[in-house]
């Protein structure tokens, strides 16, 4: 597939594909929830945005992988700061929750300090994190996440906090139970 003139530059002497052309490849080509996470940092960093990259997708109709395209560009997300925050984020879409906002700025009352949850319910006030191992190994990463914890607490919020060792089906079933709790009816 010959690649369209408005599709690529040089940066340094290196010809390269613009993000719009990058998103439409990894979007069409790599397995599925690889390319969401590869679209998520890809859209966080350049800022291409789901319609820019349907435009390329436009003009290559017969392309193999539209489809895949199309579903990988319906659940990218650019709130999205981590791939492990896409499979968290897939992982519940999956199992039939409602689709989690990303990035959910929480203000404490006082107004003094502000938080952004991973993702999660904002009307609900359920958030789902996902905890890397430096949240565990970083004295002052640690010290941090306890204070914020107490403030989103004192706030209302119930976050469900991931982390590696945890199963799917027991996450799942954790955020489920926390939006039930708070009267989401997902039953």
């Amino acid at each position: 597939m010959r690649i369209h003139p408005k599709e690529s530059s040089v940066v340094e002497s290196v010809p390269v594909t613009t993000p719009p052309r990058t998103a439409f490849d990894i979007g069409r080509r790599k397995p599925v929830g690889f390319a969401i996470a590869q679209l998520d940092a890809l859209f966080r960093a350049t800022g291409v945005t789901v319609h820019e990259t349907a435009e390329v997708a436009e003009r290559y109709p017969g392309a193999r992988g539209l489809r895949q395209l199309e579903t990988a560009l319906d659940l990218a997300d650019a709130g999205s700061q981590s791939p492990k925050e896409t499979w968290l984020r897939l992982l519940l879409i999956r199992a039939g929750l409602p689709r989690p906002t990303t990035q959910i700025r929480v203000v404490t009352a006082d107004g003094a300090q502000v938080y952004y949850l991973d993702m999660g319910w904002e009307n609900l006030m359920v958030a789902a994190e996902y905890d890397g191992e430096h949240h565990r190994v970083d004295r002052w990463q640690y010290a941090w996440d306890l204070r914020r914890r107490e403030a989103l607490d004192r706030l209302g919020w119930i976050v469900i906090r991931v982390i590696a060792t945890d199963r799917p089906p027991s996450i799942v079933s954790r955020v489920r139970d926390a939006l039930e709790f708070r009267g989401s009816n997902l039953k």
